[in-house]
């Protein structure tokens, strides 16, 4: 009887069968760091050799017939027949296609370094996903390497190995002694004859492949012609196919070659699933596609050769494509073949038959030991070139930089050794079965890692993604993705799950350990690409105040003393726009370039040092005043627009610098690399208390009556406006801290007066403005770090008015709204009546005037007062009548009122005069209101902001 070697001798070797090579540049590596354009252009520019014939048609054929040629055909019509067999292969060509198309198009998208598939997927997808899958990519390589040998190692075994259970030997070829340790010996000596061949170089590969391309093809051509030459005969089934446990050794022990029969063919077209003779297992559909898939692999082999190809935008599309077609015909040529003149007992119970029904036998043995060793010689240097690309891109830092070293052909040696290293290790396994499901579902990682790259690049719709192969769209790159994950999981889903986890471990340590490239993210692409459309789809006239948020702008002089201001606003933003906006004074015609462009860098720098969340936009102006204004309309796109317009105050407090000195702990998730380097801040100096005589200024770049028309003019904008005062030595967390631990309950209060305290006469605690004030402490509130405070709402009572009645008013008020607070009657007798003595003596000086001092007096104060009703929900000024007094005993009162100190408080702002002469009086009365207050807010809404609606 003929010797055969079963199915399970063969299934290690043919579960991977990826041909995975990268050719190095030839020369040592440059010393700078891998990512710089100059090393990138000295690596391509090394000269290329091979044509589309043999760097990619070649590779890809051997790739993906492998043993599966021989010994997988039988297999697949004798258990699910020719219609499922065909059809299967339709659909794994299918899957495979998808994949081949994204490859296709991502290799013609401009020039390919040497890398293959990790190269197209690092430089579409970024280094921490590319990174991932080149680690997962390396692995499979090293694992398939030693899957192949042991495959070859077990086929010599079977031929010429001596029984292990002592039986007599039926040939006298029989003669390699077996057993582990012998197996483990000749898997070594085939393992250290591929490390020779890798250390020479990929050229002397290149020439080996050749030359095994001529067997296999030789081989497969005297297979076609023994189903034409070969007369019918009965063949002696092997020993096992009738010992099997579960066929009760009442199997047959001979089959038949009966040459083509219509007979034969009937009995072969419809699935007929039994148990495998090698394992014991009942085959299902699910099982045999997973194996045939197995050998439908290896379509990177062509792609990994780029950094060799002459031309491998010209040659991979071509090369990758002319190798599936013509597996794709072999296969199903050879199924119809086997279909017509092989039963259905020799299918299912000889998986070797093909050598039996050849015209000589030993040729089918030639070409599975030629197959197999080309295979494991591919795996190993295509690990090696992947390891190289690992080690050259520093994505682990100095763990894998021993690995750049090459030869001065450049030959990556120390790689090749450290791959071979590996493999040594993984033959100490002896048997793989479980290691071969995982190599083929990361294999299938990385197709399917390559059509997502594709995918990205065509939703991004970047103008540079212009592929010259076109015969694909984002529908060919999903079923891809589908098909290869569906794969996944049938193969084993387990396996399937753990590989991807694994993944996402790698890619998260690469995240953390990888310096920033400049192959650009298409991240950013795709965000872009998706904001742009959800910005045209946020349509401002479908605005309602149930969804209303504030959408600030916040006035930056100098950073360095608004640190504390920065970080506050940042917490009431409540998700919603933040710009950081700054005016630099100056005339672009008579500047040579824009001096702005230069400073970006410095104010992103400063949004990721202090960890918020929030935009940059710089302006030039001739004013302050101009350059807001700009701002208040430029700002945003769409529907994101700045509502809300902070400031700092106008004051005589000198600036302090905060930014150097910021160390908060609430600023503490700082991204790894900004911690080990200093941040690049390039701002102004502030000034100092050595003023210059000649600044009417003090050295500010704009005056008080600047600074309050710029209030004005945001009003009549319809934004909502803020000042903030004494946030100069801010600190959220020393506030936090400082206020918790005070005297008292120990509790952190923020303190909210909704009174218009400059109109004692018009106490409204439900006009728009004051609601708005509610809002944003209620906004504050919300804020994870303010959580914790407690909201005191202080209601401004007179004599003779019920107290009690007017704070279960605003209590409803505050429980309709959803409000927590605690409300705080406070008497304000003594301060109403300074604003009523100052208004008596207004009277009598009135009554000493002309009448025509009278007169024009009155039809000025109308004017204002006609003036200031055309703005939306305001009060007529009365700036000129509050006393110096008034002002100094409400403040004093907000002062009395602070036991334990707030961490901050809100105020009302009134509207300013509409007389421009009185804008000087005006911030004089908001400096009196708000001296020695602390952290102060002064607010003004002009829009409402909230509801009591669901």
């Amino acid at each position: 009887m003929t010797e055969r070697t079963p199915l399970l001798h063969y299934r290690l070797s043919t579960s991977v069968n990826e041909s995975e090579l990268r050719t190095p540049p030839t020369g040592q590596v440059p010393e700078e760091h891998p990512l710089t354009p100059r090393h990138r252009f000295a690596h391509s520019s090394q000269p290329r050799k091979l044509s589309t014939f043999f760097g990619v048609v070649i590779p890809t054929l051997l790739s993906m017939f492998s043993v599966v040629l021989f010994l997988r055909i039988g297999f697949l019509v004798g258990q699910s027949g020719l219609y499922q067999g065909i059809a299967m292969f339709i659909v794994a060509y299918f899957i495979i296609c998808m994949t081949v198309l994204s490859v296709c198009a991502v290799s013609t998208n401009g020039a390919l370094d040497a890398g293959g598939a990790y190269y197209m997927i690092s430089r579409a997808l970024g280094p921490e996903f590319g990174g991932s899958i080149g680690i997962m990519f390396f692995l499979a390589n090293v694992c398939a390497c030693a899957l192949y040998v042991l495959g070859l190692v077990e086929a010599i075994i079977a031929t010429f190995g001596v029984p292990e259970d002592g039986a007599l030997a039926t040939s006298s070829y029989q003669v390699l002694p077996s057993g582990y340790w012998w197996s483990l010996l000749y898997a070594t000596a085939i393992a250290l004859l591929c490390l020779l061949v890798c250390m020479v170089g990929a050229h002397i590969y290149a020439k080996a492949t050749f030359l095994i391309f001529i067997v296999v093809m030789f081989v497969l051509g005297t297979i076609f012609i023994s189903f034409f030459a070969v007369r019918p005969r009965t063949i002696s089934l092997p020993s096992s196919a009738d010992s099997n446990p579960m066929l009760n050794g009442t199997g047959p022990t001979t089959a038949n070659f009966t040459g083509f029969k219509l007979e034969t063919l009937l009995g072969n077209l419809w699935a007929d699933y039994t148990v495998d003779y090698t394992t014991g297992n009942l085959m299902t559909f699910a099982t045999v596609f997973a194996v045939m898939f197995n050998g439908c692999t290896g379509i990177m082999a062509g792609s990994n050769m780029s950094g060799d190809l002459k031309n491998p935008s010209y040659s991979i599309p071509r090369g990758t494509i002319t190798a599936v077609i013509f597996t794709f015909i072999i296969y199903n040529l050879l199924s119809v073949l086997v279909a017509c003149t092989c039963d259905r007992v020799l299918l299912q119970k000889d998986y070797s038959f093909l050598r039996d029904v050849n015209v000589w036998n030993p040729f089918v043995t030639i070409g599975v030991y030629s197959s197999t060793l080309s295979a494991a010689m591919s795996n190993l240097i295509g690990a090696s070139r992947i390891l190289y690309a690992l080690a050259r891109d520093d994505l682990f830092g100095k763990v894998l930089s021993p690995a750049k070293k090459t030869s001065n052909s450049g030959n990556p040696w120390v790689s090749v050794l450290i791959s071979w290293f590996l493999v040594q290790l993984v033959l100490f396994s002896g048997k793989l079965n479980t290691i071969a499901s995982i190599v083929t579902i990361f294999f299938l990682l990385v197709y399917a890692a390559v059509d997502l790259a594709c995918l990205a690049l065509e939703w991004a719709s970047a103008p540079n993604f212009r592929p010259t192969f076109r015969y694909f769209t984002w529908h060919t790159c999903v079923l891809g993705i589908v098909g290869c994950a569906v794969m996944m999981f049938l193969i084993n889903s387990i396996y399937a799950s753990a590989s991807i986890a694994f993944m996402l471990l790698l890619l998260l340590l690469i995240h953390y350990l990888s310096p920033t490239s400049s192959w650009g993210y298409i991240s950013q692409a795709l965000i872009f690409h998706q904001v742009r459309k959800y910005l045209l789809m946020l349509d401002v006239r479908k605005d309602h105040v149930k969804f209303w948020r504030p959408q600030v702008l916040l006035m930056v002089s100098n950073p360095r003393s608004s640190v504390g201001l920065i970080t506050f606003i940042n917490d009431i933003k409540k998700s919603g726009l933040y710009v950081l906006g700054h005016v630099q004074l100056g005339d672009l015609n008579t500047l040579p370039s824009d001096p702005l462009q230069s400073q970006y860098a410095s104010w992103l720098s400063l949004v990721d040092h202090l960890n918020i969340k929030a935009f940059v936009n710089l302006t030039l102006a001739d004013s302050v005043r101009h350059g807001i204004q700009h701002l208040l309309f430029i700002s945003g796109l769409g529907g994101m627009r700045p509502n809300t317009l902070v400031l700092g105050f106008y004051d005589d407090s000198l600036p302090k610098d905060k930014l150097s000195t910021n160390h908060s702990t609430d600023l503490s998730c700082l991204s790894h690399d900004l911690e080990q380097r200093p941040t690049p801040f390039h701002f102004t100096s502030l000034r100092s208390s050595n003023r210059a005589a000649n600044d009417v200024h003090d050295g500010k770049v704009l005056g008080p009556r600047e600074y309050v028309a710029i209030i004005a003019d945001a009003m009549k904008m319809l934004k909502n406006v803020v000042l903030a005062r004494h946030f100069n030595s801010f600190d959220r967390a020393q506030a936090l801290s400082a206020a918790s631990s005070s005297p008292g309950k120990g509790f952190v209060y923020v303190d909210v007066w909704p009174v218009n305290l400059l109109r004692p006469d018009s106490s409204s605690y439900v006009d728009t403005c004051s609601l708005f004030l509610l809002q944003l402490a209620c906004i504050l509130n919300m804020v994870r770090a303010w959580r914790k405070a407690t909201l005191r709402l202080f209601l401004c009572v007179e004599e003779g008015r019920s107290v009690r009645g007017l704070e279960e008013k605003l209590g409803q008020l505050l429980k309709e709204l959803r409000i927590k607070a605690q409300i705080y009657p406070v008497p304000w007798d003594q301060q109403v009546a300074l604003h009523w003595q100052r208004q008596g003596e207004g009277d009598k000086r009135q009554s000493s005037q002309s009448p025509d001092t009278i007169k024009e007096e009155k039809k000025l104060a109308k004017d204002e007062e006609e003036d200031e009703y055309d703005y939306v929900n305001s009060f007529p000024s009365n700036t000129t009548l509050l006393s110096d007094d008034y002002l100094s005993a409400v403040n004093q009162l907000i002062l009395d009122q602070a036991q334990p100190p707030p961490a901050v408080r809100f105020l009302y702002l009134p509207r300013p005069p509409a007389d421009t002469r009185r804008y000087n009086s005006y911030l004089h009365q908001l400096e009196l209101l708000t001296h020695d207050l602390g952290p102060t807010l002064l607010i003004h809404g002009v829009t409402p902001v909230i509801t009591t609606d669901i």
